[in-house]
C-alpha cells in the first residue's frame, strides 16, 4: 500500500474555497500520483468525499495506462474518495457521472461550450482538444464481495499551456487559452468536488436516467451516427455511433451491416471529430 506522508500547508485560496466542504482535504506540493494517495487512505478507512490535491505529480496516471503529464502549477491534480454504499447499481456509471460534474463545474465557471467524449475526457471545439480526464479506480469489496467498497474519482484537467507536452499541442488545449485569462484553481476545485457531491447524490436518490441523459447532452456531437473506429477481440473496426445505453455502454453500428454492437471499455477514435 502507498504510504501516506503528512500533507503540506495549504494555500489560503484553497482553504477559504472549501470552507463549507466538511469531507478532508489533503493538499500536497508534489506527489507521485493522487490517485494512488486516495486509494491507500480510502484503504486506510478515509470518509466519503476525502480528496487530494497535488501541485505535481511524478507519476501521474490516465486510461489504457497512459502517464498524464503533470508539471508543477499547470493543471489540477485532483482525486476524490467515493464510497460505494447506496449506489451498488450505478458503480459502473460512475465515471460518466463524474464527467457531467466536472463538464458542469466549468461551463458555470468559465461559459466555455465543454463538450464529453466518451468515456471520460473533456474537449472542446472542432476538431475536438482535450481539456480534461477522468480515472476511476476501484478499491477494497465491498459486503457482498461483488462491488468495491470504495471508488477514487482522479480528476486532471489542463490550467496552462505547459500542462500537455509540445508533442500533443495540436489535439490537446488548457484553460488559460481557451478563456484568455486563468481561472482560479481553487474555484474549479470547490465547483468539481461541489458538483461530484451533487451528482453522485443523484444517483444515491434514483436519477441515475438524469444524470445519463445530461451526459448525452454533452457529448451530442459523438453519440448520432459519427463516423468511429475500434478495435476489439475480433479485431480493427469501422462503423457509427447509434447512442449510449443505460449502463453507460457506447453503442455502435458496424459499416456495411445493421450489426450493432456495445462498447463497455477500449479505444475509440471519432474520424470526424478528432484530429491524430
Amino acid at each position: 500500500m502507498t504510504a501516506i506522508p503528512p500533507p503540506d500547508v495549504c494555500p489560503t485560496e484553497l482553504i477559504d474555497a472549501l470552507a463549507a466542504r466538511s469531507a478532508p482535504f489533503y493538499f500536497y506540493e508534489r506527489v507521485a500520483s493522487t490517485n494512488d494517495l486516495a486509494l491507500a487512505l480510502a484503504a486506510s478507512g478515509a470518509p466519503h468525499g476525502t480528496a487530494v490535491l497535488a501541485d505535481l505529480q511524478d507519476a501521474g496516471r490516465g486510461r489504457l495506462g497512459r502517464t498524464w503529464w503533470s508539471p508543477p502549477g499547470a493543471g489540477m491534480y485532483l482525486s476524490v474518495v467515493v464510497r460505494t454504499e447506496g449506489l451498488a447499481p450505478y458503480v459502473p456509471l460512475l465515471t460518466l457521472t463524474s464527467g457531467v460534474a466536472l463538464a458542469t463545474a466549468l461551463r458555470s465557471l468559465s461559459g466555455l461550450p465543454v463538450e464529453l467524449k466518451w468515456p471520460n475526457d473533456l474537449v472542446i471545439g472542432r476538431p475536438w482538444r482535450k481539456l480534461a480526464g477522468i480515472l476511476c479506480e476501484a478499491t477494497g469489496l465491498g459486503t457482498t464481495g461483488a462491488v468495491p467498497d470504495a471508488v477514487v474519482v482522479g480528476m486532471g484537467m489542463n490550467l496552462q499551456r505547459s500542462a500537455y507536452p509540445a508533442d500533443i499541442a495540436d489535439r490537446a488545449t488548457s484553460i488559460a487559452e481557451e478563456c484568455g485569462q486563468d481561472l482560479s484553481r481553487a474555484a474549479i476545485v470547490a465547483a468539481a468536488l461541489a458538483e461530484l457531491d451533487r451528482n453522485v447524490d443523484r444517483l444515491k436518490s434514483g436519477q441515475a436516467t438524469a444524470v445519463l441523459d445530461e451526459w448525452r447532452t454533452l457529448a451530442q456531437a459523438g453519440l448520432d451516427r459519427a463516423p468511429v473506429r475500434w478495435r476489439d477481440y475480433e479485431g480493427a473496426h469501422r462503423g457509427m455511433t447509434m447512442g449510449l445505453d443505460q449502463d453507460g455502454a457506447l453503442r455502435v453500428r458496424r459499416a456495411g451491416t445493421e450489426t450493432e454492437t456495445r462498447l463497455v471499455s477500449g479505444e475509440v477514435v471519432w474520424e470526424m471529430l478528432t484530429r491524430e
